[in-house]
């Protein structure tokens, strides 16, 4: 479990192509100081299993099924991530309650400053997305935690601080760019015991 509140921008260091993983160097050295084999980092937003650590850098899988569902699968070396470790007991829980599931993709369809703050509005490939997304609830965009500003059918807006801008790398967004989007999974069980109910 995450909260969206990233800890580091680490570096891919290197990409390494197998038959059927994705194997990805990335230099972190927050995330990376206390982290074993078998910890879960958040690397834009995707849960990930660390399979190597060596100093600085961890080692991770991607699978058919992170490639298809994450802007991993696009990933080169020299790609700037966001990376959170997962929770642990006893610690303050800023941010919202995420998996580091994806749900799905968005793109970057506009950029505009909006005095200190910059608001950014993602285009989700998967309107039906959108349904869990409401008006000043929480969504993650590559592994940050953000309260949406505002929800059309087919897009929605977040509001970026200036500290979102400095520590994140959604201060680099710009249009265009693929996103990873995971909703608030307390909508998706809402709706689907609310579905079972009347479906009953």
């Amino acid at each position: 479990m995450f909260t969206g509140l990233v800890e580091e921008v680490g570096e891919v260091r290197e990409v390494v192509a197998h038959a059927d993983v994705v194997r990805l160097v990335i230099t972190g050295p927050v995330v990376a100081a206390d982290t074993r084999h078998g910890d879960s980092i958040a690397v834009n937003g995707v849960c990930l299993t660390v399979v190597e650590v060596a100093g600085a850098d961890f080692h991770v899988e991607l699978v058919p099924e992170t490639l298809r569902r994450s802007s991993l699968a696009g990933v080169a070396a020299g790609a700037r991530v966001n990376l959170e470790r997962a929770m642990s007991s006893g610690q303050r829980f800023g941010g919202h309650i995420m998996q580091g599931h994806v749900d799905g993709g968005g793109t970057v369809a506009a950029v505009r400053e909006d005095g200190f703050a910059r608001v950014v509005t993602i285009r989700a490939a998967d309107p039906q997305l959108l349904r869990y997304v409401v008006e000043k609830g929480s969504i993650a965009v590559d592994g940050v935690s953000l309260t949406v500003a505002r929800v059309d059918d087919e897009s929605f807006d977040v509001s970026l601080i200036p500290e979102t801008l400095e520590r994140t790398t959604l201060g680099e967004a710009a249009v265009g760019r693929p996103v990873n989007l995971e909703v608030d999974v307390f909508a998706k069980y809402v709706e689907k015991l609310v579905v079972a109910r009347v479906d009953a």
